[in-house]
């Protein structure tokens, strides 16, 4: 198959297979703009399955740049109540506020002032430039390194390094429709050449895949290692209402509701009797002791919260699988 050939089948299995995504929907190019930026952010280190509804709900709350830029913070946060990674909405009120003030309200479309945006990088920059204005760009998502790998077999690590993944991408030549063109190998990647068990006979590219030949389809991946890391959370219960704090202490969920928290050494979390649970964050695996507490004690930036007031504050998933298992104990 010639990048012709390869291209025409592509866009050919799309038209056939796309998936309804709300914000692959007609739209003017002021909407669709906003949409892709929306989308994109949201989907930075989150499925697809799980950013349907909660970007369905944001863009009914949150309609447009203008609104995202005077939205208050805590509207914000509660359209984001969930998603976790919080930092990408905060950021994501800032873009529409520099969009508005440097870009006269549109979106900038060219890489260098895209990436000057809070929040937006290399990939997220390409994936706005191809789907939003159309231009000839091969965003590179973990769905489209595994088509490359795949497809030229790269095993080592020189093989799988960014650098050459980028030079790789010329496989898929240029298309036409460059924003259906880069949903469409992308959208491959997420349907048919899954991590495991990939549907090959359904796939476009497989008569070049040298991984369909040899039957052997495991994922090289750079190694990542988690930190594990040891807390210990303290429980303050007065009249069935627990004390929560607003966190300035931790990089992670800054500003956001959680249990007084320290980190401690791990030889004190193995001797610790109470409850724990394991908890991932990012690149850190969690492993909290609960540590109820009798006694009151006052905290700056403290609320006191029933299991029935939960619907009333902005709390991470962290907080409410915390809340969860007290509940449970």
């Amino acid at each position: 198959m010639n990048s012709q050939s390869i291209t025409k089948e592509i866009l050919k299995w799309y038209d056939n297979n796309k998936r309804n995504l709300p914000w692959r929907k007609h739209l003017t190019n002021k909407q669709k703009e906003y949409y892709t930026l929306v989308s994109e952010i949201m989907l930075q280190q989150t499925q697809v399955k799980t950013v349907i509804p909660f970007f369905d709900n944001f863009i009914k709350k949150i309609p447009n740049l203008n609104t995202l830029a005077k939205t208050r913070d805590k509207k914000l946060m509660k359209c984001w109540e969930g998603l976790g990674y919080y930092s990408r909405a905060r950021n994501l009120k800032k873009t529409a506020q520099k969009i508005i003030k440097d870009f006269n309200g549109r979106l900038p479309n060219n890489i260098e002032n895209l990436k000057s945006l809070p929040g937006i990088g290399e990939y997220t920059s390409t994936a706005i430039m191809a789907i939003a204005f159309n231009k000839q760009y091969i965003p590179l998502d973990g769905n489209v390194e595994r088509i490359l790998k795949r497809v030229f077999y790269l095993k080592s690590e020189k093989e799988i390094n960014k650098d050459n993944l980028h030079k790789k991408k010329s496989l898929f030549g240029k298309s036409n429709r460059p924003s259906d063109y880069a949903q469409a190998i992308m959208e491959i990647g997420a349907l048919i050449c899954k991590p495991k068990d990939p549907l090959c006979h359904g796939c476009p590219v497989n008569k070049i895949c040298t991984a369909y030949k040899k039957n052997d389809f495991e994922i090289k991946s750079k190694n990542k290692f988690n930190k594990v890391k040891y807390f210990e959370a303290e429980i303050y219960e007065n009249n069935n209402k627990y004390l929560l704090i607003k966190n300035n202490k931790f990089n992670f969920l800054k500003n956001l509701l959680i249990f007084p928290m320290k980190e401690i050494d791990q030889n004190k979390f193995k001797s610790s009797f109470n409850k724990s649970i394991n908890i991932k964050i990012s690149n850190m695996d969690m492993r909290i002791t609960i540590n109820k507490i009798k006694k009151n004690k006052y905290f700056n930036n403290s609320f006191l919260i029933g299991k029935n007031d939960l619907k009333n504050y902005i709390l991470p998933s962290f907080t409410k699988k915390i809340f969860n298992s007290i509940m449970r104990y």
